[in-house]
This record gives C-alpha cells, sequence and structure tokens, in this order.
C-alpha cells in the first residue's frame, strides 16, 4: 500500500510549502508473485501435446517386406484426393496398364461409418473384434495398458501371417490436404488395421483420378502435355 507523509519543516511561517514524501508498500506482490508462479507451473504440467501415435516398421520388418510382395487379395490402396474425396481399390492394378483406363476399378468412398471405415472393419474383421475384446478388458481394468498393447500387437501380427487382414496403402495426392492425411490415419487406427503405409502417388493412379474425375489437375506436367498432344 501506499502512504502519503508530510513534512512541514517544523516552521510556523505562512507561505511555508508542505512537502510529501509517496512510500510505496511492494510487500503484497511477493503473495501477488508466488500466485502467479504457481498458476503457471501448474498449466504448463497439465498442458500436454497431443499427437498420435504412429507405429512404424523396423527396418529388419522393412527389409523382410520388401521381399515379399503383398499378396494381391489383402491389398487396398487408398488415394486421397481433391475437396475431401476419397477413393480406393483392390488388389494391385493389372501389369498392362488397363485398369488405369477403368473407372470402374476406382471406387469413391467418404470418411467414417457408412464409407471407408465400415469397408475397413469388414476386411479386417476378425483383428477387429478381437482388439475390441481387448478394449473392453483394460476398460474393464482386468488388463494393463502394456498388456493391451502387446496383445492388440499380437493379434495384428497373427492376422497379418494369417492373411485375414488387409494391407492398406495410402496414397495422398497433390490436391489433398493434411487434414484428409490425418483422417484416413484414424481410419486406420479405428478399424485396427495393424499394416498401413504412405507412399507418393504414382502416375498411374494420378491418370486412374483423371480418368474417373476428370479433373487433369491430378496429373503430373509430364502426362498433361502428353494429354494435349494425343
Amino acid at each position: 500500500m501506499a502512504e502519503v507523509q508530510s513534512n512541514d519543516g517544523g516552521g510556523g511561517g505562512k507561505n511555508k510549502q508542505k512537502k510529501q514524501t509517496l512510500r510505496v508498500d511492494f510487500t503484497p506482490m511477493v503473495d501477488m508473485n508466488m500466485l502467479l508462479i504457481t498458476f503457471f507451473m501448474l498449466c504448463t504440467t497439465l498442458l500436454k501435446p497431443q499427437a498420435m501415435n504412429l507405429n512404424l516398421p523396423t527396418k529388419d520388418e522393412v527389409d523382410n517386406q520388401s521381399k515379399n510382395k503383398v499378396k494381391e487379395s489383402t491389398a487396398i490402396t487408398v488415394l486421397l484426393g481433391a475437396g475431401d474425396e476419397l477413393y480406393y481399390y483392390e488388389g494391385m492394378p493389372n501389369p498392362d496398364g488397363s485398369d488405369y483406363e477403368n473407372s470402374d476399378f476406382l471406387i469413391q468412398t467418404a470418411y467414417g461409418i457408412g464409407g471407408i471405415r465400415d469397408f475397413l472393419i469388414s476386411r479386417n474383421r476378425v483383428a477387429y473384434e478381437e482388439i475390441r475384446q481387448l478394449a473392453l478388458q483394460k476398460k474393464n481394468l482386468e488388463i494393463t495398458e502394456e498388456e493391451f498393447n502387446e496383445k492388440t500387437k499380437e493379434v495384428q501380427d497373427k492376422a497379418r501371417t494369417d492373411n485375414t487382414a488387409p494391407v492398406v496403402i495410402i496414397k495422398p495426392s497433390d490436391l489433398s490436404t493434411f487434414s484428409n492425411m490425418v483422417e484416413a490415419l484414424d481410419e486406420m487406427t479405428i478399424s485396427n488395421i495393424g499394416s498401413y503405409t504412405i507412399v507418393e502417388m504414382e502416375e498411374g493412379d494420378r491418370h486412374l483420378l483423371y480418368t474417373k474425375t476428370g479433373n487433369v489437375d491430378y496429373l503430373t506436367e509430364q502426362q498433361k502435355a502428353d494429354l494435349a498432344s494425343s
């Protein structure tokens, strides 16, 4: 608090001015500073960055996967298009490139329930149901978080070995957004897909999107030039 102290100099003159000294008491500010410091410390502790867990294969797993071709029956390629559009096709396109000219080979869907999620769950039904049961056990405190993660990995590995789970290949286009990628990864997590990868879109996929939508912006500059000259 502030105090005003007056000093009349001890004299009795008529025109003598009184001198005033202002004294500010900063003692209450100490308590205020402690409260602010405590507040910011608590906020710093409680505000944790939100991140998505992305399980990446180890070098040995990558080497093993590169030696073995994915069975066509388990491969699903997801293409992220413009304007939140989403497409997919099953298996691998014919080596002669005829599938890239067939618009029916590419299926349009949507994010969430009623779209790609239902399709992925149907293709991953065995592992999906087993992991759901594990999640229920974790919720009821029958197993710990560590046990849940370990058992989930075992289920996904077994499904991949038995070819009962799909291997999803996610290919973002130049017209898709970062939000589209996040949504696609969310669908992998919700559908309990154990094997998925993100790769660049090939020219064949670009041509397939052009065949399906008629949007030339999916094509590379060379493809646009070839299309104009044909």
